[in-house]
């Protein structure tokens, strides 16, 4: 192992040593979107950026021109924000319909660079551009300063209602306010375009000759400028001054330097600044938020200096390039020598590797020999352990057998006591009369309990290989109908419509009959169970030339693809189950469809039903001689071992009385079961003394007591979607119903399990099977100390001690109400519902809850609370009876006064005597 640790260790160290990545991940990803201004000035920005980002290797740029559209561009940036950019570069066309999406992606994180124009909003990282207003007085005062004379002058201004073009024309105009020579004659808009200044010019081409000045707001507008004006033959030379001053071909500089504007201002375009601020703000270095770039006239004077200094920096961005271009090509190179020396590398180790392995395995291969016989003789024992072992075994599962095969009769043979006499009662017409829906639901859970004992001896007999096929030959498709017929009369019942749809009459099948029975009639009850009233359950066969198949559809609940997954399992239920049973029943089908060398497979979708199909195969050949038999078909054994599977299917109406007929009764209680022949039971035995509210799972349960409010609340433990346990923190955890005792019932029977569902806080834990009469007196109990802790709040809300965690919301709600009161004495028109906004809580609740704490009405509380205000006031301070009236809510003495001898047997005003005397 040491020697293969060494090999390991050196072709680590080459592959580190050796290795280098040819590919490099970007650091950063910069998305630029750009709009605004001529083509020649959008490239000289990019060129710009192009340059700084030279100095900047790794960074991917992501550049994007929407060509003047707005609605191109926020499609751009919201294109960018998707693919993940690390910072955002927009130069908007325009400020408010831009405003949007550079908040969103401000928003998500994503640092903004505005260039040039700003958006409708502040949310942006940092602006960079040059002051259009600071432009326009530049150009204002130029013009004051070089022209002498009267100046009649022409502004061609940008985009109407666009910022640069708003503070251009105000700087000008701000700029030239002082000299008196300088008249604007006119206004026009270029829309920042050659064409449309031309246009707009030519429109007014009378007036031009009255024109010896034009200022244009950028050097496209002032060039179209120029050529309108050469065309017109003016007399006198007219003086044109643009914005932009761009270097290049047909840019301001040129065109300066051309004669063809007699001046141009400076306009910088931000790109190396923007992409300056970029990396600052990326590699988390200080950077200014609002950069204004600083702007110079050019003209005559100093044009050819200008054009100098750009002539020299892109002469010098020329030889960047260059030099980078070399050096990826020398990277290039480096990676392939690279690549061939590690492939070098790595063959010079395999070939040590390969020879070192050569020389291990060799004396590897004689320790293993010697090994070897050692273990032969290890097996040869173990094998002898494992034969007395397996005889062991099959022993222990013959006793297993043996002892559930007995315990199933021994089930049976009281089930049997039971099941007899119970029909023989059934023939008596006065019993019925009396106790027929008792003896229904006993009947009924007799069969119940016959159909999981069977289950529970099948599927051990199966699962220890002790259940033998005798399989004969018969007509598979009246075999289903006869189990089909079975079920009629329940579907019918139901309102559910059965349908059988065989594909030929008569279908030759090799099946044990007493045990397929069991699959269909499983199958088929569980899709009547699982129906609603009004569905649709259909039973089709069909057939192959190896397979017969049988698809048992319904209309249904469905099942989730997590259930559809679990379905077969041994002892797994759905959520939503509301029938008994085990969890055995679709596994013991299963088993015996598989012992006839077959398959059952399940396709659901939930709410929308669910499909069982059973795949059968054609001939007897998986069949041995032993299995096959000659057992009759036989129509009445199967009706027999229909109603096993029936039991399920019956509905058992309570009698109850006529809820809207009888009168209310003193406390209200709320069931919650979801086995629906108990919740009746319990129902109609409790109805007698109580107004009952029922439900049939937790989370209906915690809605009907937040609604109702009940005095007392009987709950099962073992409920779909909340369980008993989680129902009884929730209640006693909320205001609402923190007052409400519970009581739990449960299978779960050990001592552990009781402690920890009185951890939950239930006020009684009772444990299935219980007498109802035990339940029935600790109900009684429970609302007997219910009214008791009642009388207590009452009387004495001050002296409440340290209590659990819901007799502690009953306190603070006591105070909170009482407080709420004593508050508003004075106040005439208190009322409830002014209480129920400040508690938060409804009308219906309020009520209740005062009820079943303080024992009385709101309005009676209130009204006590004011005389007792009252009487103190008459005792202990000097005011008047009319200013006693008013201070305890009283809308007049005389009514105060009735009040008042209605509750004492005097008048405020005798009371106020004798307690003088």
């Amino acid at each position: 192992m040491s020697y293969f640790k060494t090999i390991f260790s050196l072709i680590l160290v080459c592959c580190i040593f050796g290795c280098r990545p040819v590919n490099k991940k970007s650091q950063y990803v910069i998305g630029f979107s750009q709009c605004v201004g001529s083509d020649q000035w959008r490239r000289t920005m990019l060129e710009e950026m192009k340059m700084e980002l030279s100095l900047h290797p790794g960074a991917d740029f992501i550049y994007a021109d929407a060509g003047g559209s707005s609605k191109k561009q926020i499609a751009q940036v919201e294109k960018m924000v998707d693919d993940g950019i690390d910072l955002l570069i927009i130069s908007p066309n325009e400020a408010r319909p831009l405003t949007k999406v550079v908040e969103q992606a401000y928003n998500k994180g994503i640092p903004v660079i505005v260039i040039d124009r700003k958006t409708s909003s502040s949310l942006y990282t940092a602006y960079v551009g040059a002051d259009n207003y600071q432009l326009g007085f530049m150009a204002g005062t130029y013009v004051g300063n070089t022209l002498k004379g009267p100046v009649n002058l022409l502004e061609i201004m940008g985009l109407p209602g666009s910022s640069p073009a708003i503070e251009r024309d105000r700087g000008f105009e701000d700029g030239i306010r002082s000299y008196k020579n300088i008249r604007i004659k006119s206004k026009i808009y270029g829309d920042w375009l050659k064409k449309n200044a031309e246009d707009q010019l030519i429109k007014i081409n009378n007036q031009l000759p009255g024109f010896n000045t034009v200022f244009a707001h950028n050097d496209v507008m002032a060039s179209g400028a120029r050529e309108v004006f050469n065309r017109q033959h003016t007399t006198h030379d007219t003086k044109i001054i643009g914005i932009d001053a761009l270097p290049g071909p047909g840019g301001g500089l040129q065109m300066v330097s051309d004669k063809i504007l007699d001046a141009s201002l400076l306009y910088p375009t931000g790109g190396k600044e923007a992409i300056t601020t970029a990396f600052n703000i990326l590699n988390k270095e200080p950077f200014e938020r609002e950069r204004i770039l600083q702007s110079l006239v050019i003209d005559s004077s100093n044009v050819q200096l200008m054009k100098m200094q750009w002539s020299r920096i892109s002469s010098q961005q020329k030889d960047i390039e260059k030099q980078k271009l070399l050096l990826e090509e020398q990277e290039a190179v480096y990676n392939s020598q690279q690549v061939v020396l590690n492939i070098i590398i790595i063959t010079l180790v395999l070939a040590v590797i390969l020879g070192g392995l050569a020389f291990y395995f060799l004396m590897e291969n004689r320790k293993i020999n010697k090994s070897l016989e050692l273990k032969n003789a290890e097996i040869l024992e173990q094998r002898n352990q494992l034969m007395e072992m397996s005889v062991k075994a099959e022993t222990a599962t013959e006793a297993k057998l043996n002892f559930f095969t007995n315990i199933s009769h021994e089930f049976r043979t009281p089930l049997t006591l039971m099941l007899s006499p119970i029909e023989e009662l059934f023939q008596n017409e006065k019993i019925i009369s009396i106790a027929g829906r008792q003896l229904k639901m006993v009947h009924q859970n007799i069969y119940r309990l016959l159909r999981l004992v069977n289950q529970l001896i099948d599927y051990r007999r199966i699962e220890y290989d002790k259940q033998q096929l005798q399989v004969s030959e018969h007509n598979l498709v009246k075999f289903l109908q006869d189990i089909i017929e079975s079920f009629t009369h329940h579907a019918g019942k139901m309102q559910i419509d059965l349908k059988f749809f065989p594909a030929e009459k008569e279908i030759k099948l090799w099946f044990d009959v007493n045990m397929l029975d069991k699959v269909f009639f499983n199958l088929i009850s569980n899709a009547i169970k699982f129906s609603s009233e009004k569905g649709q359950i259909s039973v089709h066969v069909r057939k192959n030339e190896s397979q017969v198949y049988v698809d048992i559809a319904d209309s249904g609940v469905g099942l989730t693809p997590e259930e559809e997954l679990k379905i077969f399992d041994q002892f797994y239920q759905v959520d939503h189950h509301k029938g008994q049973g085990s969890g055995i029943g679709l596994s013991l089908s299963r088993e015996i469809v598989l012992l006839h060398g077959g398959t059952i497979e399940v396709h659901s979708q939930k709410w929308k039903g669910t499909t069982f199909t059973v795949a059968l195969p054609l001939g007897a050949h998986q069949f041995n001689e032993e299995q096959k038999s000659d057992i009759p078909l036989g129509h009445d054994d199967l009706g027999e071992k229909s109603k096993i599977y029936q039991a399920d299917l019956e509905r058992i109406n309570p009698d109850s009385p006529n809820d809207a007929l009888s009168a209310p009764k003193e406390y209200s209680l709320l069931l919650a079961e979801d086995n629906a022949e108990l919740l009746c039971y319990l129902k109609e035995k409790l109805s007698e003394q109580y107004d009952i509210y029922t439900a049939s799972n937790g989370n209906e349960a915690l809605n009907e007591a937040f609604e109702k409010v009940p005095d007392l609340i009987v709950a099962d433990v073992m409920m779909p979607g909340l369980t008993g346990k989680v129902l009884v923190e929730k209640l006693k955890s909320d205001l609402r119903t923190s007052h409400i005792p519970v009581i739990l019932l449960t299978a779960q029977a050990s001592v552990e399990q009781q402690i920890d569902g009185l951890k939950s806080m239930a006020d009684m834990y009772i444990i299935k099977p219980f007498n109802l009469a035990y339940l029935a007196a600790n109900i009684q109990n429970l609302l007997r100390n219910r009214l008791i802790l009642k009388e207590h709040f009452s009387s004495d809300i001050s002296g409440l001690d340290k209590l659990p965690l819901s007799k502690n919301l009953d306190k603070k709600f006591v105070n909170d109400f009482s407080g709420i009161v004593e508050q508003n004495l004075s106040n005439e028109n208190l009322s409830v519902d002014d209480i129920c906004k400040i508690i938060g809580i409804s009308r219906v609740q309020l009520y209740r809850k005062v009820k079943a704490l303080m024992g009385c009405s709101i309005t009676d509380y209130i009204l006590n609370r004011r005389l007792k205000k009252a009487k103190y006031l008459l005792i202990n301070e000097n005011y008047t009876i009319a200013e006693i009236t008013y201070m305890v809510g009283f809308s007049n003495p005389n009514y105060f006064a009735t009040v008042f001898k209605a509750k004492y047997d005097c008048t405020p005003s005798e009371f106020k005597k004798s307690k003088l005397h």
